[in-house]
């Protein structure tokens, strides 16, 4: 076999390969997953949390420009900051967990 048609054969399996695998992931693209943004509030209680109103706001430890730790159903898998977005709320990724 010579060597473009070796190449051949090579891609042509790497490009079945990733063929697959968009297979495998359009399956699963519509699933559900719980994504939390995890910040600490020291010291608050239940009564603090059964005090809450509209407009309220909680102090916590974590400075504006300070990454927070983003779950996806329980699993860390990097961090991220607060950002507005016309009136919403949103986060960034800044840096994917190793």
């Amino acid at each position: 076999m010579s060597q473009s048609a070796t190449h051949a054969a090579v891609a042509g399996t790497q490009s079945d390969a990733q063929s697959d695998n968009d297979l495998r992931w359009k399956q699963v693209m519509g699933l559900p997953c719980d994504v939390a943004v995890e910040i600490a509030v020291p010291e608050f209680t239940v009564k603090n949390l059964m005090g809450l109103e509209i407009e309220s706001v909680v102090e916590t430890d974590w400075t504006t420009t300070a990454n927070l730790p983003l779950k996806v159903n329980g699993e860390l898998i990097g961090w991220c900051e607060f950002e507005v977005l016309g009136n919403r709320l949103a986060v960034r990724l800044t840096e994917l967990a190793s």
